[in-house]
């Protein structure tokens, strides 16, 4: 949950959306950004990051008048949507291995450009270097089972607490923190 928004406030803000779908919007503008990025960093794919998110508030605000309060904030209901669809995605199309380099170009990432060439050439280095790490981190959590994908995704590209990752999952803390651990021992023995 982004950090200039407390729960009274977005308890509230989803109440004057359930009443008037209009005042969604802002639900939208606050967790837009958060689950583009979660679906982006799951997929590596701009396309269908966008897509996922897309279809995740749609799927928000047609169900917004079923959103009640139990132990779940509206953002973590918002990244449970987010995560079902990308688990949807995932079983529809098989994992995806890997992605190029040149696909990430095509799909709009592009280098930060400066005026001084030694700047650019430093910053272009230490881009490829992320687009590299962050390439080869998507080929081994793809080729994790969906649950260990979740809970790292949420844990360390998002920066969820345990407790939230819980709520989002509906699981038991105590089962996020076990799955965590697991998918981390998995990752290191794939590297």
């Amino acid at each position: 949950m982004p950090a200039d928004i407390d729960l009274n406030e977005e308890r509230e803000l989803v109440k004057q959306a359930q009443k008037a779908p209009d005042a969604f919007a802002e639900l939208y503008d606050r967790y837009y950004a958060g689950i583009f990025g979660y679906c982006l960093r799951r997929t590596a794919d701009l396309e269908t990051a966008q897509d996922m998110t897309s279809e995740t508030f749609v799927k928000a605000l047609n169900k917004l008048w079923q959103f009640r309060w139990r132990n779940v904030s509206f953002s973590s209901w918002l990244y449970k949507i987010a995560a079902n669809e990308i688990n949807q995605y995932f079983r529809k199309a098989g994992h995806k291995k890997s992605v190029s380099l040149e696909e990430l170009q095509e799909q709009g990432f592009e280098p930060i450009s400066t005026s001084d060439p030694e700047t650019e050439l430093i910053e272009a280095q230490e881009e490829l270097r992320q687009y590299q790490d962050f390439l080869e981190i998507q080929v081994k959590l793809v080729e994790l089972p969906a649950r260990y994908q979740e809970v790292i995704a949420l844990r360390f590209f998002e920066k969820k607490q345990i407790k939230e990752i819980a709520e989002i999952l509906g699981k038991k803390e105590g089962t996020v923190k076990s799955l965590l651990s697991r998918a981390v021992e998995k990752l290191r023995q794939s590297c």
